[in-house]
């Protein structure tokens, strides 16, 4: 229902900001021959196409590799995740010719262009080893494993186990508060930093997201605080009952 005829552009973000979850091939296909249907474009947002958990499949299907869809589809990567070089702000997107040129007119008159040695650092992490790469996502597995079985010790959550990405969205909704409530308190009570779910949306309500980016003392002494600080939650929400 929310594909029409009016619609003109399907974003996808596959793996998840914030979920982690990574689509199967099947909903890619759905999804392209919705495209199809109703001459939309794709909008592909692949920036953790790299980060994809053994566990979780290995892979996130491209709708870009599915027949009739590269006239159709403008896939949007970068280096921020894969890379480490967030701070480098320096990504593309592939997409057909025609629209490549009116998209390279924007760039020039909005942002000029990307200084020459941050091209070259791009360069040199695409030419250059990989494996360092396949470690850091074997090491993120092992902080999600952490994380999620921490989540889901404590009275009152439940988190699914992310697929991909480097995020955990726990459903803390059994607590009676909204996550904006639940942030708040978790960042002014426990000095841990969290996103409320609806800051993704309105269907993002009873659930937060955190990173498990940071090492392991980090995330322990960070479950560790979530813990102490929901269980006050918990405990007024048993007064209350």
């Amino acid at each position: 229902a929310a594909v029409t005829p009016d619609t003109r552009l399907i974003v996808l973000n596959s793996p998840a900001n914030p979920t982690g979850g990574v689509m199967p091939l099947e909903d890619v296909q759905e999804v392209a021959a919705l495209a199809v249907k109703h001459d939309a474009w794709v909008l592909s947002d692949e920036i953790y196409s790299r980060l994809v958990y053994k566990d979780g499949g290995g892979d996130a299907p491209s709708v870009f590799s599915l027949p009739g869809m590269k006239e159709r589809t403008v896939v949007v990567d970068g280096f921020s995740k894969t890379y480490c070089m967030t701070g480098w702000r320096l990504g593309w997107a592939v997409m057909p010719a025609a629209l490549a040129r009116r998209v390279e007119l924007l760039m020039v008159h909005s942002v000029g262009c990307t200084a020459t040695f941050t091209q070259a650092a791009g360069l040199a992490a695409l030419e250059g080893p990989q494996d360092g790469v396949e470690e850091m996502v074997d090491e993120y597995q092992r902080r999600r494993d952490f994380v999620v079985a921490a989540l889901n010790a404590m009275p009152g959550v439940t988190c699914a186990t992310p697929a991909g990405a480097f995020y955990a969205f726990p459903d803390i909704s059994s607590f009676g508060a909204t996550s904006r409530e639940v942030a708040d308190l978790l960042l002014n009570q426990g000095g841990v930093a969290v996103l409320p779910g609806t800051d993704f949306g309105a269907n993002g309500e009873g659930k937060i997201r955190l990173s498990y980016v940071g090492d392991m003392p980090v995330l322990r002494e960070g479950m560790a605080r979530i813990a102490r600080t929901l269980a006050t939650l918990e405990e007024k929400k048993t007064i209350k009952s």
